[in-house]
């Protein structure tokens, strides 16, 4: 009955099934497949040193840690553990073990501070507190329930404004990234990040196998995309929008809105049934746009921080 805590084997289909299943468990607002698990760990950064951990008892995986360095942050030293064990098996040490083995393995790479996310409720937010975290910023799981009749009326597209799909840009998404790096950049969050390697972007974003490109809309002016809405879908029924972003010379127009409504209405037409997202609680705007499409607060998520040493 013992628990141990070791890296993932991601070429072993049991290790990258487990890792997904105990991810849907634990947090059934995120997408994970025993795939996208695969194709992080091998198209994960260097500088990353991105290293899944798992948590095993009797060879059931009960608990995962993603953990790696914020290699992207203009601050050196920046690490990140998000731990989660299924709720069926809590209880049994494998969430301290993960956390201390998390820590001591981003210490070796030079991390000075850990983030953490961990949900806002008592037990979870007390674990974290005893391990000498802090609470920081809070984020919310939202759902959205695609059955027919839930969705606002399909928006009026503005006479310079075309919208296309991903897709469209398969021989160049050069755009794309220009995009995402300048929303990116403007996203609320506890690390400042900066998005300039565009061959990683292809690599670990674009071919991304949770991505789907024709169901991401972008908003095209004068051959230029300046709003975009990025779908991901598991193979399945499950439907989420992992980044929505709007240049900055065109915020105000509704553009945001504007995307996520087509792709949303797309969605549904494919045979998508749930749709989820997540948000910053500082981001008015975009709650602003999820509540009028008739999101919930599924749960809400508190990260926290801690200092090594």
């Amino acid at each position: 009955m013992t628990v141990i805590v070791r890296d993932i084997r991601p070429e072993n289909s049991a290790d990258a099934e487990g890792f997904a299943r105990v991810r849907r468990a634990a947090v059934p607002f995120m997408l994970a497949t025993a795939e996208s698990v695969r194709f992080d760990v091998a198209h994960a950064h260097p500088d990353a040193h991105y290293r899944p951990l798992v948590a095993e008892q009797d060879g059931e995986i009960i608990g995962t840690a993603q953990m790696g360095i914020a290699y992207d942050s203009p601050e050196p030293g920046q690490g990140f553990a998000n731990v989660y064990v299924h709720p069926e098996r809590r209880g049994r040490g494998a969430g301290s073990l993960i956390v201390r083995t998390a820590e001591e393995r981003l210490a070796e790479l030079g991390a000075h501070t850990v983030y953490s996310w961990a949900f806002d409720e008592p037990a979870n937010r007390a674990f974290a507190e005893k391990r000498g975290y802090r609470p920081s910023r809070s984020a919310h799981f939202l759902r959205l329930d695609l059955a027919p009749g839930t969705l606002p009326s399909p928006l009026p597209t503005p006479a310079d404004v075309e919208l296309r799909t991903a897709a469209d840009f398969a021989d160049d998404p050069r755009p794309l990234f220009e995009l995402d790096a300048e929303t990116s950049s403007d996203e609320p969050g506890d690390i400042d990040a900066e998005l300039t390697d565009y061959e990683h972007w292809l690599n670990e974003t674009w071919k991304h196998p949770l991505l789907n490109r024709e169901l991401t809309t972008v908003a095209v002016v004068d051959g230029r995309p300046v709003a975009f809405t990025a779908a991901r879908t598991d193979g399945g029924t499950r439907y989420a929008t992992g980044m929505t972003g709007t240049a900055r010379a065109y915020r105000g127009r509704g553009l945001a809105k504007l995307v996520k409504n087509d792709s949303l209405h797309r969605a549904r037409a494919a045979g998508f049934t749930e749709a989820f997202t997540g948000n910053d609680a500082e981001n008015a705007p975009m709650l602003a746009v999820n509540t009028w499409f008739g999101y919930e607060i599924g749960a809400t998520e508190v990260r926290h921080v801690r200092t090594l040493g």
